[in-house]
């Protein structure tokens, strides 16, 4: 029986179409499970979507459907930029499926019942676009520590977890298994960070929405949107959690523990803290690993619509075709540290790589062979220095590719079998066939240049198979050969004398980088929002003149806004927590329709400081937000530079 190796991605969120920076973990992954099939193993490649919690709620209500028609669109799109980036997954997973609802309500309630979880109040700091929690200290400034976006204050009955009933066993698994957090950067961050600085219980249910699973055993709670999402991993291949580890089914035990989970670096805290405690608690074992791979920025810049930097890889692809885009992503994104995507940068790789290494030593080798040997392969007779050379450095591009992708080491295992055709490239040069062509009696010695270089071919398309595979098996295919496992790497031998190959291709076209760069730039400004003419607008009825002194007599000034929460009684009140420098007070304003909390909290605002206290709801009021408009309200904000307190006039 073949070794098991279970790889998951992180299921993507569903909320926007991934751009290409959030594509990268997808090509990343199933290159490392097309290298394990490679290399013999058995493969469950799981990868899928997150479908529940507030900011879908919210973005579906935006647009005017449910939020199933909404995740049902997105869902949709995902998969099929998934299929267009050649992944190949064996499973997909959506948290709306029935099967996984089912599942998570039943693992809620055994939590529930065996006294992990408890009824509490949940009051605290809150980033709706990660659904994450965070204490003050991790909130600095009001903003999100992973995003930095703005918090909003929460404030909701809640269920929370007792982390700290687990943090000393996951302390002891993770010091008895330094391989459970890769890189090793990152697990110094865990550990330090939250695991030694103490675990505070974790909400995991919420009130003030309802677009999640339901609490089955208390309707007013939706289940944690990470606790759901989490445990896909386990609901994927059929989990039952009524069932001990022995008894689950034979698909279950064979592939979990998961062998690696592969995520990005912004939710390694879900992933090395609150899973492994959840699994725990649940009696099963934890993955052997989870790998934090970095981001891709826009040269320096995080990518963002309103910036007008984000790229897409299925429209990347159409000017550098899939295995283009998946070379570039493999091939430049660091190890540790964040990659840098840029237009100039693409068409750099591809042509020095792809066109220039990889495409010309295929086309100039193939179209030698069916001038000099009418496309049937010759036998090699002989060596000489440099053929060992060129075998060498096959025997080492396969030894370094192994080894690094033992380590996820992506962009070195690239870099090797690179430097192998780059040697290829040179052995022709060495060799130089044409010269060899001339002389009936160096035909054998041509011959064995001509073999050993689709040899080499050959090896190279084999250990790029995983990272560009319809490259890869367009090559194969042309040089005749169904040699392409790993296991035919152990050996120079893999072309069979007597056999055809076919005609060259041109694998790779070459870019004009100044025509191609015009034509990205144009595309990139015909996507960002054209800007709206402004609408004619008729004058409106006047309001009776007042005097200066009237005016005057209205203090406005300058406040910034601390925290900011829906008033559960008052769906279209706000209730803000402002500062005004001298002191701080709360208001309450009818902008709830037009702005959710956590778009407000850090911005400065005008506020009428001297209108009588009102009270709304209940809920007292100290002034009043500036705003205008009438269908549509829009705050008037001001710049970050206008000191709190300062009079508006």
């Amino acid at each position: 029986m073949n070794e098991k190796f279970y790889v998951t991605t992180a299921i993507a969120y569903a909320s926007r179409k991934p751009h290409f920076g959030n594509t990268y973990e997808i090509i990343m992954t199933d290159a490392v499970a097309r290298y394990q099939r490679a290399r013999g193993k058995d493969v469950f490649f799981c990868t899928g979507t997150d479908e529940h919690g507030q900011k879908i709620e919210t973005l579906a209500g935006e647009q005017g459907v449910t939020p199933q028609a909404y995740v049902d669109g997105v869902a949709g799109q995902i998969r099929d930029i998934w299929g267009t980036l050649s992944s190949s997954h064996d499973y997909f997973i959506r948290t709306t499926d029935d099967y996984h609802v089912a599942a998570v309500q039943k693992i809620f309630k055994r939590f529930y019942e065996q006294g992990d979880i408890y009824k509490g109040q949940y009051e605290g700091w809150y980033c709706t676009p990660c659904e994450s929690f965070f204490t003050a200290t991790q909130a600095v400034e009001g903003k999100c520590p992973d995003c930095g976006r703005p918090l909003s204050q929460a404030q909701e009955e809640a269920y929370f977890f007792k982390m700290s009933k687990y943090a000393d066993r996951l302390m002891k698994h993770i010091e008895e298994h330094p391989e459970f957090i890769q890189p090793e950067l990152r697990k110094k961050e865990m550990v330090n960070n939250f695991l030694k600085a103490g675990l505070q219980d974790l909400c995991v249910s919420r009130t003030s929405f309802s677009w999640g699973i339901p609490v089955d055993f208390d309707s007013r709670h939706v289940v944690y949107v990470w606790l759901d999402a989490l445990t896909n991993y386990i609901t994927a291949l059929g989990y039952d959690p009524d069932k001990t580890y022995e008894e689950q089914s034979e698909h279950f035990r064979k592939y979990w523990p998961a062998d690696v989970h592969i995520i990005g670096k912004d939710i390694l805290r879900f992933h090395t803290i609150y899973w492994p405690i959840f699994l725990m608690a649940l009696d099963m074992p934890l993955p052997k690993s989870v790998f934090a791979h970095p981001w891709f920025n826009f040269g320096m810049d995080k990518m963002s619509k309103s910036k007008g930097n984000v790229i897409y890889a299925d429209k990347l692809a159409e000017h550098f075709s899939v295995d283009g885009v998946r070379y570039y992503a493999l091939s430049e994104m660091p190890y540790t540290n964040d990659g840098s995507i840029t237009y100039e940068s693409v068409i750099k790789r591809y042509n020095t790589d792809l066109v220039n290494n990889l495409g010309n030593l295929f086309k100039r080798t193939l179209d030698m062979e069916k001038k000099y040997f009418d496309k049937i392969i010759p036998a090699p007779a002989g060596e000489e220095g440099t053929d060992a050379e060129l075998k060498a450095a096959c025997a080492t591009a396969y030894a370094t590719l192994c080894d690094a992708m033992e380590e996820y080491r992506i962009a070195d295992a690239l870099e090797a079998v690179f430097e192998m055709l780059s040697r290829a490239n040179k052995y022709i040069d060495e060799t130089t066939p044409w010269t060899l062509a001339k002389d009936e009696a160096n035909r054998a010695r041509l011959g064995t240049v001509l073999y050993n270089l689709m040899e080499a071919i050959r090896q190279g398309a084999v250990m790029l198979s995983p990272f560009i595979p319809t490259t890869s098996e367009e090559i194969l295919n042309r040089l005749g050969t169904d040699k392409r496992d790993f296991a035919s790497l152990a050996s120079f031998d893999g072309m069979i004398p007597g056999n055809a190959v076919e005609d060259s291709v041109v694998l790779f076209a070459r870019v004009d980088e100044e025509k191609k760069l015009a034509e990205l730039e144009a595309e990139r400004l015909a996507s960002m929002p054209a800007a709206k003419e402004e609408p004619a607008v008729e004058k409106p009825e006047p309001m009776a003149q007042i005097g200066i002194e009237d005016f005057m007599n209205v203090e406005l000034r300058c406040a910034k806004v601390l925290a900011c929460e829906r008033l559960p009684k008052a769906k279209k009140l706000l209730r803000l927590q402002i500062d005004l420098g001298y002191e701080q007070r709360q208001v309450v304003s009818g902008i709830a329709k037009w702005y959710a909390p956590e778009e407000l909290v850090g911005k400065k605002v005008v506020v009428v400081c001297n209108l009588r206290p009102a009270t709304l709801c209940g809920v007292e009021s100290n002034g009043m937000i500036l705003a205008g408009g009438e269908d549509t309200v829009r705050v008037v904000f001001l710049p970050d530079e206008m000191p709190l307190g300062e009079r508006i006039r």
